[in-house]
């Protein structure tokens, strides 16, 4: 399917960690098809006054230097605690985990960040085995490199 400027302009985006190595790495991962679910905080929605996403919503995929680079629908969403996210969902980030515990201090390390703790106001911010997760599945539908 070709996608026009007026077509990409009206879907939200979904930006994949901050700009710089992790997100063209997880952008990287997107594109070949090894990325197929993503994990983010509940708390961080609610902090960016953000709906949660919902089966057959389609988010445009930008790079580290804002280009869009592909299209991707979500298939499936769960709001689970920490301490129940699966080793499905872990390996299926694409990031090469090959435990649970893996991709918990992974994905800590990114929300302990100062980076995370400026963009959710809060310095001291961290999680726990009760921080609400939203675990996104999603299939690529569209890589726009061209």
């Amino acid at each position: 399917m070709e996608w026009n400027e007026s077509e990409l302009a009206a879907l939200p985006r979904s930006e994949f960690a901050f700009p710089g190595r992790l997100r063209d790495r997880l952008v990287a991962a997107i594109l070949d098809g090894s990325k197929t679910t993503t994990t983010g905080l509940l708390v961080d929605f609610e902090h960016e006054g953000e709906a949660l996403p919902e089966a057959g919503l389609r988010y445009t995929v930008p790079d580290s230097e804002e280009r869009l680079v592909a299209v991707m629908e979500v298939t499936d969403v769960r709001v689970v605690p920490l301490a129940e996210v699966d080793l499905e969902h872990a390996v299926n980030e694409g990031e090469g985990h090959t435990s649970v515990a893996e991709w918990r201090t992974a994905h800590e390390k990114f929300w302990h960040s100062a980076a995370m703790r400026e963009a959710l106001g809060d310095e001291t911010f961290a999680v726990d085995d009760s921080t609400m997760a939203v675990l996104e599945r999603f299939r690529l539908i569209a890589d726009l490199r061209g």
